[in-house]
């Protein structure tokens, strides 16, 4: 596993995350030595599908991608249909295209990928249902458990977060990406 000591990781979420595929990720990339964040368009606690809290570190609409060497977006359907329509996070998550750092999304997260603009000719996975949005968005939709593409990490559900924890740390540790862009 890469070292990670002095990497700051942003996580993208609100309400309505799928649990596991926060936690597990976050715990390996603490485990690696990242310094982590939530950034949420909301303060206080998110709490997920069931029932995890998390404690907002940052807003969306204050927050910086310039801040942070990377993005980590875990789906569940609520919480990415909410990022989605929320033009701060939207923006939050495109910077990170346009600075070349690795971005990690997985199930429903790349609904915000797409409002953000950043799929047209990128080779994805996500979450099945969201394959005809990707493609008609301009993406390789592929139904494997992992695929990285420049930077961009995507996976399918919880029972690929031991394949996509481990692409994460490993593209984060590879740091930015030029064919990472949005």
């Amino acid at each position: 596993m890469a070292d990670l000591t002095g990497k700051r990781v942003a996580f993208l979420a609100t309400d309505g995350f799928e649990d596991a595929e926060l936690t597990s990720p976050w715990q390996a990339l603490n485990d690696a030595g990242a310094t982590l964040t939530m950034v949420s368009p909301k303060q206080g606690t998110i709490t997920g599908e069931h029932g995890h809290e998390q404690t907002v570190d940052a807003v969306s609409g204050t927050a910086r991608a310039s801040d942070f060497d990377a993005l980590v977006m875990p789906g569940g359907v609520v919480n990415a249909d909410h990022l989605r329509l929320d033009q701060d996070s939207v923006a939050f998550a495109k910077d990170f295209f346009e600075q070349h750092k690795p971005v990690g999304a997985i199930c429903h997260a790349p609904w915000t990928l797409i409002e953000a603009g950043v799929v047209d000719g990128r080779r994805m996975t996500s979450y099945a249902s969201l394959q005809t949005d990707l493609r008609n968005a301009g993406a390789d939709w592929v139904d494997e458990q992992v695929v990285v593409d420049q930077g961009l990490v995507t996976s399918r559900t919880p029972d690929d977060l031991p394949a996509f924890d481990a692409k994460v740390v490993e593209e984060i540790g590879e740091g930015a990406h030029r064919g990472q862009t949005a």
